[in-house]
């Protein structure tokens, strides 16, 4: 669907004679749809000031040349730090000094702009954050949740780090009291995090038995795990609203994702992967709490039922946020989340619904409204394609320019 842009000719006039760059003649898609005919897209500083039909002049002049323009992506579902490589103090600086920088580079190089952590060492990725933002270190915006909150002896505190100590109480705040969450909760917002990660369950189905376990390949014989009990997720999700953060929670089953919903979660990463989703009153749940649904195919394609399930919530009209579960050691960072675009058209979504929520629907999902949109007043991070992404998202990987903040990051022209 194409509709015109309602910043007209008469926008850019009220503008600065010459602005700072003007992207000439592109076709738009704003974050929510294609915008129909060619536009002019002006940048004063880290803002776009103007979005005209009638050419603007800048100082330093893009010619699009019927080229696409789109909001930078947004990938809200990432492990930065490698959780295979950094296992001890020597090891987490080598990987700060001789990968870390290289890594966040490629995020830039496939056209993603803005990266949200859900469950990094809480001192290291705040302080990548801070250099990122600092401008001592390039890559993309960096939201974080800091560590991810889970129970006592849960995901992924016994799994992923079981056979870790010191990694173990870095990636992971495990929690056995109400107190305790609260008492981590408002740790965290008080370094200022940018949202709240909490871990409900492992990444696998719970036969109704007396024992949890967690299956996996790396682990045959399955690990017993503890899930977050309610009283402790309300209280998690509760003190994360009294700290104005987003709270998000780690589901792949039907009941837990009711089960923090109704807790009061704003989001649920992953959502329900390993069983087919046949509850409609949860995706009437959904609809009603306006929680945002983050499929992360990219790690749960394997699940037989995670494309079909995200399907049905896409069709019911439930909130969507891409983010891909990205993490060091497999696959490469940017490119990863790519494919969870092209993984969730193939899923049944259109292309514009993916682009929107690559964008428009991941600002929500990281509550960053100046994020997402091409519009006069947004931040300045857009993408120049060669080709329509609306008509096929792999036109993504055909980059162009990538723009942060209103300064040229990556020029493939």
């Amino acid at each position: 669907m194409h509709r015109k842009a309602e910043t007209t000719a008469g926008a850019g006039a009220r503008g600065p004679a010459t602005h700072d760059l003007v992207i000439s003649r592109a076709r738009v898609f704003d974050g929510h749809q294609a915008l129909t005919g060619l536009y002019d897209v002006a940048v004063d500083g880290a803002e776009i000031t103007s979005l005209s039909a009638e050419p603007l002049r800048g100082r330093q002049q893009v010619d699009a040349a019927g080229g696409w323009v789109v909001p930078g992506l947004i990938d809200t579902h990432i492990h930065f730090y490698d959780v295979r490589a950094v296992t001890d103090p020597d090891s987490m600086r080598a990987f700060e000094e001789n990968e870390l920088p290289g890594r966040l580079g490629l995020f830039l190089d496939h056209g993603i702009t803005t990266i949200k952590s859900v469950g990094d060492p809480t001192d290291a990725i705040l302080d990548t954050r801070a250099r990122i933002a600092a401008g001592t270190l390039r890559g993309p915006r960096l939201l974080a949740t800091g560590c991810g909150i889970t129970g006592r002896d849960g995901h992924p505190a016994a799994t992923v780090f079981g056979g870790n100590p010191w990694a173990r109480e870095r990636f992971t705040g495990e929690v056995g009291s109400v107190r305790e969450i609260r008492d981590l909760v408002h740790h965290l917002a008080d370094r200022e995090v940018d949202a709240i990660k909490l871990l409900s369950e492992g990444a696998c189905a719970h036969s109704g038995g007396p024992t949890y376990l967690w299956r996996n390949p790396v682990f045959p014989d399955g690990v017993a795990l503890e899930r977050l009990p309610l009283d402790l997720l309300r209280a998690g999700v509760e003190a994360g609203h009294e700290r104005g953060l987003r709270v998000t929670v780690h589901t792949t089953q039907q009941a837990a994702a009711r089960e923090a919903i109704e807790a009061g979660a704003d989001g649920l990463e992953h959502g329900v992967t390993v069983e087919p989703l046949t509850d409609h009153s949860l995706i009437d749940l959904m609809l009603d709490h306006g929680v945002t649904y983050t499929p992360t195919l990219w790690i749960d394609d394997a699940h037989p039922d995670a494309r079909g399930n995200l399907r049905k919530v896409a069709e019911a009209g439930v909130r969507i946020a891409l983010g891909s579960d990205t993490f060091s050691g497999r696959g490469l960072f940017g490119a990863n989340t790519l494919e969870e675009a092209e993984l969730m058209v193939a899923a049944g979504m259109t292309p514009a619904q993916v682009l929107a929520a690559a964008t428009s629907g991941a600002s929500r999902q990281c509550a960053r409204p100046d994020l997402g949109t091409v519009a006069p007043g947004k931040r300045a991070d857009l993408l120049l394609l060669n080709a329509d992404p609306t008509a096929d998202i792999g036109s993504l990987r055909d980059l162009r320019m990538v723009i942060l903040n209103g300064e040229l990051a990556v020029d493939k022209r």
